[in-house]
């Protein structure tokens, strides 16, 4: 396959997985720039952030259409998100290449764990400072790494905050898109070193595939989608581990 349809086969999965499991998408938007479009570990993340923000922000329309978003919650959550992202994004220019394939390779695994041991909502009131913790810790894992952090921002708005499911989904993708949004903002300087040629089709093909991700979750057990994702998941973190270990580092 030549790059432009290897950027569209791939910017198409990763819509699908962002708009019927509300995160997700970028964990697998970094390894598809780097292995299959020949971008630098600092390039991608760079690259993701772009495309993440605009396939949640469309992937979140949908979502608000049904009426399955918590607009105070999600708000807090990003807004204390928005001073670790732009901080994690300046400080990972100055990591090495290996630094950071290592901490996505860690990131990915992670990630399949919270998918598979996604549980149901405890009960209880929301309480704001949790709330605000949480969302600084996943605004710094979206600086750093150029993911939306929805894979552990649902299971913490279910599994913490006591967000239903049906809510947590859209809700994330709110917390994403602002995420994604502010960290891009700070790596403006680095914008130029990206090949845009391939990010346009990437993130044309995410966009649509977004929309056809909201209609498959209501189609496909959510169970199955978690299994597919998550096995796709462990297999990036082994392959970023060992790109890490013996590639980037020598």
């Amino acid at each position: 396959m030549t790059p432009v349809v290897l950027a569209l086969v791939a910017g198409a999965v990763v819509g699908l997985a962002l708009g019927a499991l509300g995160g997700g998408g970028s964990v697998l938007t970094v390894p598809a720039l780097i292995y299959l479009l020949g971008f630098g570990p600092a390039q991608a993340t760079t690259a993701s952030l772009v495309v993440v923000a605009a396939t949640a922000a469309t992937a979140l329309f949908a979502h608000a259409r049904a009426g399955a978003v918590r607009w105070r919650l999600g708000a807090l959550f990003a807004a204390a998100g928005v001073l670790p992202a732009v901080a994690a994004g300046v400080l990972s220019r100055r990591v090495p290449d290996a630094v950071l394939t290592g901490a996505f390779a860690a990131v990915a695994v992670v990630a399949a764990v919270a998918v598979l041991r996604r549980r149901p909502p405890r009960g209880g009131p929301v309480r704001p400072v949790r709330a605000a913790g949480v969302g600084a810790g996943m605004g710094a894992l979206t600086g750093f790494l150029g993911v939306g952090g929805g894979f552990l921002t649902v299971p913490a708005l279910v599994g913490v905050l006591a967000v239903p499911m049906s809510a947590a989904v859209g809700t994330s993708l709110l917390v994403i898109a602002v995420n994604a949004a502010v960290a891009f903002a700070s790596r403006l300087g680095t914008i130029a070193a990206v090949d845009w040629a391939l990010v346009g089709p990437f993130a044309a093909t995410a966009l649509l595939g977004a929309w056809d991700g909201r209609r498959l979750a209501a189609k496909v057990s959510s169970a199955v989608l978690r299994g597919v994702f998550a096995a796709g998941l462990l297999t990036v973190g082994a392959a970023m581990a060992v790109d890490a270990l013996f590639v980037h580092s020598g």
